[in-house]
């Protein structure tokens, strides 16, 4: 078959889609992978996974509407040329129009994924502004147009199609919840980890929703306690967001010794495995690649009681869930992993043993390609 996946930055299809592009085409597929900025460079990673590279042009984020018309009309000209049996598309802005697209195009295949409902459908502890609500009636309102023409819509976890599908009754043929879209599981090795000094990790963008704020302040209520134990940061700034932490913030942290933060990294696994709990206190997620990651190098985990976050954790065996936004209640589990450190081995083993079931890209893109079938 011709299929065209569909998403937004040569990073991401690069990053999350190469295992499934290479067993795609080891099945004797076509394979196009549409992006917003891939360069030479990507292209030519996209090529040696026997994928072809397709630029598209598509506002991210925003709501431009004579923009986002002109652009699906663009898209629709492109579909009609590659002419493929099934399109795939992944991420809010192409799941709408990326649908919308290949029905005017005349593509009788259509399946999206969902890997998360995003910002507008995140809780924040301060509410919901104004414009989160208006931005989330339009993204609701979108969906209900292009819902229908689906064959499938694949979500990650369990909440996500209730809080969207069901609670706004938005007509849908099928759903299905694929679960998190895995690893190549050995790209992370177990491996014991160290406890002299403790210390713990969080792995994400540096944004108020991602827990970042939470973090710190129970690395500082921690730390009053136990000096010793290090706080490692990996993540890149945002300073365009309203919730983002600043540099002169970051340096500030560096410089009062709380946290070691090195932005973003290319070697996550090496920092995983010189850690010893990974911490992820985010306000929603589809299922998190980074828990997932931990899980596989065999680290136990603390997150929070919110969408995707609980899917990763059995309370108690692999780790532990508290409530968001409660600094408090994130401290209280790291000084039990403090004060208790043969627990960390343990429940990261548990943590280990789930991580190859759940988690093993191999299997998890099998069901994958079982809803092209």
């Amino acid at each position: 078959m011709k299929i065209v996946l569909m998403g937004t930055t040569a990073a991401c299809v690069l990053g999350f889609r190469a295992d499934l592009i290479k067993t795609l085409v080891g099945k004797g597929n076509q394979v196009f992978a549409f992006a917003l900025d891939f360069d030479d460079d990507t292209r030519a990673k996209v090529r040696a996974l026997g994928a072809l590279p397709v630029d598209y042009v598509f506002s991210r984020t925003g709501l431009n509407p004579l923009g986002d018309i002109i652009n699906t009309y663009k898209l629709v000209k492109l579909l009609k040329v590659i002419s493929p049996d099934i399109v795939f598309s992944y991420f809010s802005k192409p799941v709408i129009f990326g649908t919308l697209a290949a029905v005017m195009a005349g593509v009788k295949r259509r399946i999206g994924m969902l890997e998360g409902l995003g910002y507008v459908f995140t809780e924040r502890p301060e509410g919901v502004a104004l414009k989160g609500r208006l931005l989330k009636f339009i993204q609701v309102f979108l969906y209900r147009v292009s819902f229908p023409f689906l064959e499938r819509l694949i979500f990650l976890n369990k909440d996500d199609p209730v809080d969207l599908v069901e609670k706004y009754k938005i007509k849908v043929s099928k759903v299905s919840v694929l679960g998190g879209i895995g690893l190549n599981l050995s790209n992370y090795p177990y491996t014991v980890p160290p406890v002299e000094p403790i210390s713990f990790i969080f792995v994400g963008r540096l944004l108020a929703e991602k827990g970042v704020n939470e973090f710190i302040q129970a690395a500082r209520l921690v730390k009053r306690k136990s000096p010793s134990t290090r706080f490692v940061m990996l993540g890149g700034l945002d300073e365009s967001n309203p919730g983002g932490l600043t540099s002169n913030g970051v340096s500030a942290l560096i410089s009062e010794g709380l946290v070691d933060h090195r932005g973003h990294v290319d070697d996550v696994a090496g920092w995983l495995a010189s850690s010893s709990v990974f911490v992820l206190p985010s306000y929603r997620e589809g299922v998190p690649r980074s828990t997932q990651e931990a899980m596989a190098i065999g680290r136990p985990v603390i997150t929070t009681d919110v969408p995707g976050c609980r899917e990763t954790v059995i309370d108690g065996l692999n780790g532990f869930i508290v409530p968001p936004w409660s600094a408090e209640a994130l401290a209280e589990k790291m000084m039990h992993f403090i004060n208790n450190p043969t627990q960390i081995e343990a429940m990261g083993l548990q943590g280990f043993k789930i991580a190859q079931k759940n988690f093993d890209v191999r299997l998890v893109n099998e069901r994958l390609m079982s809803y092209f079938q």
